[in-house]
């Protein structure tokens, strides 16, 4: 399952989502968000995509250890979002301060769902005999 839209992002689409990212994650694991969904939460933004434009991004949060419900995260987020785009614009210099969306990071979830099916026996058996048959 793939996140892209097809286009590649440009560098500069690249620096400034990273850049936004670092903020982000900084500005969540200070807690300076006043919504109670949000207090003593641990929040990782995976990736932050900025539109072509650079008027708006979306950030790739997941909740640390599953504490916290999903749905109930992105409400949140997205609640806060207006704040937290106040806040970047104050720590970043552009020209238009993006406007954030919030979007759940479903990579973790798939990555870990490969995984699992790898390790099944009979997968595993098949992999392991495919890797001692290359170097006979």
């Amino acid at each position: 399952m793939s996140r892209s839209k097809g286009r590649t992002p440009s560098q500069r689409q690249l620096r400034v989502g990273e850049e936004l990212r670092h903020v982000l994650a900084e500005i969540l694991a200070r807690g300076e968000l006043r919504d109670p969904a949000l207090k003593d939460l641990s929040i990782t933004v995976s990736e932050v995509r900025a539109s072509p434009d650079m008027r708006h991004a979306t950030a790739f949060v997941m909740p640390l250890g599953g504490a916290a419900d999903p749905v109930e995260l992105m409400a949140a987020l997205n609640r806060a979002a207006p704040f937290l785009s106040h806040e970047v614009g104050r720590r970043i210099t552009m020209k238009y301060t993006p406007s954030l969306h919030f979007e759940l990071d479903s990579v973790f979830d798939e990555a870990q769902r490969i995984e699992s099916l790898l390790r099944q026996p009979g997968i595993a058996r098949d992999l392991k005999r495919d890797g001692t048959d290359d170097g006979a």
